[in-house]
């Protein structure tokens, strides 16, 4: 875990972590902009408060101890005991106090209703209990400054719940319309004793996008279908074409052709396939086909890969028919890449899931330490917390530079659908 910033007495305190400044959001706004920045930087920040808070009093009533200046009717009131959220802690501050003599009532500062609101707090808390951290344990280790309040498990828990649906209504809710994909991975996982269907998208430009999941007990026709109609009603389009790479569930592939059509172009795991096939064979001869298989898989040329993946089959006929029934279920979508005459520049990204198991592995990094999931409505904060905060480190597929040749590929597709 990150080190924590803490102030003492007669020591000067430490820089603030550059994944502290990279939480912070770009908002349009520069003053809520410089807001987020405050809550960051450690242990200026309360002077800058301070004077945030101070340049909005002299804006209300003017310089201290001037006949003019301000607004009409505002006066200065003292100040009482408050305090603002730095980072995920609460400091006590002193605060000043405005008062309307004409209305007789209090006049509240902007600056300091701000810093109420825990943006940057809940980015922090989100990093530390996604990265493991209990909320029993959270405010032994979140200490800022010996004046803090600190924040109790309950605190942190409540919070958490809180942050954590606006995460889950954020991704439930996203728009798609604005984002050019070429390409949408689909696979489930195992998570909590259910079943997670995720869907990751690829634009043009090579970038990962986090579409969506659906909670199911398998990876069933009706749940995957329900949550591909959920992209379609979320702005997803196919009218450009769109590469469906599968993990070779048969309830996934059925769910594309109800929502997309029959035609669709799939690429079926090749990974997937390979472990299937050789789970029928005896340990002995499981690395000398696998070798093999891959070889063929590995061809560029659509027609002699096909016929090295037959002649193979036509081999486990004599050995063992379980395995060559396998082989030849969906053998077509499994060289997808191969007939689109895109193998050589696009198989290192797409001739697997590879791509949306990285996003699944960073979720169990996230989520294995939860030892006891209560309902469903925790399960799917967690899910959607998760993968939101996986996102913005996803890196660009390899061969993001080629995908103009897919899009050219699936229009081509596109076309002959319609005519037909």
């Amino acid at each position: 875990m990150q080190s924590v910033v803490r102030i003492r007495k007669g020591r000067k305190p430490k820089d603030v972590s550059r994944d502290h400044l990279a939480a912070i959001s770009m908002d349009p706004d520069p003053r809520k902009r410089r807001i987020q920045m405050i809550q960051a930087l450690i242990p200026i920040a309360l002077q800058q408060v301070e004077s945030l808070l101070v340049a909005e009093l002299e804006e209300l009533t003017g310089p201290r101890y001037a006949r003019d200046g301000g607004r009409e009717g505002l006066v200065r009131w003292g100040r009482q005991g408050g305090s603002v959220y730095l980072l995920d802690q609460k400091v006590p501050i002193q605060v000043p106090r405005v008062r309307d003599l004409r209305r007789r009532e209090e006049v509240p500062l902007g600056t300091y209703q701000e810093f109420q609101s825990p943006l940057a707090a809940d980015r922090s808390l989100f990093g530390r209990i996604l990265g493991g951290l209990s909320c029993r344990g959270y405010d032994r280790t979140s200490r800022l400054a010996p004046e803090s309040f600190g924040l109790s498990s309950s605190t942190v828990s409540r919070r958490f719940i809180e942050a954590s649906a606006a995460r889950l209504r954020e991704l439930r809710e996203r728009r798609l319309e604005g984002y050019d994909f070429v390409a949408v991975f689909l696979d489930g996982k195992l998570f909590a004793g259910e079943t997670i269907v995720s869907a990751v998208g690829v634009t043009l430009q090579g970038e990962k996008i986090i579409l969506g999941f659906s909670q199911t007990t398998t990876e069933n026709e009706v749940a995957c279908r329900e949550l591909l109609q959920d992209l379609v009603d979320r702005g997803l389009s196919s009218e450009n074409g769109l590469l469906f790479v599968l993990d070779g569930g048969k309830g996934l592939r059925k769910a594309v052709s109800a929502v997309f059509g029959r035609r669709t172009p799939v690429q079926r795991c090749q990974w997937h396939k390979r472990e299937n096939v050789v789970s029928y064979l005896p340990k002995s001869r499981q690395a000398a086909m696998r070798k093999r298989l891959l070889r063929a898989q590995e061809i560029p040329d659509h027609g002699k890969a096909k016929e090295a993946l037959l002649k193979i089959h036509r081999e486990l006929l004599l050995e063992n028919e379980s395995a060559a029934r396998s082989l030849l279920e969906g053998l077509d979508e499994t060289l997808t890449l191969q007939r689109l005459g895109l193998f050589e520049v696009l198989s290192r990204s797409f001739k697997t899931t590879n791509v949306i198991e990285s996003v699944q592995s960073g979720i169990g990094r996230r989520t294995d330490k939860v030892d006891h999931w209560k309902n469903s409505n925790q399960l799917q904060r967690w899910m959607a917390s998760a993968l939101l905060e996986i996102e913005p480190g996803l890196r660009k597929v390899c061969g993001c530079r080629h995908l103009y040749k897919l899009r050219d590929a699936l229009q081509g597709i596109t076309q002959v659908k319609a005519v037909a």
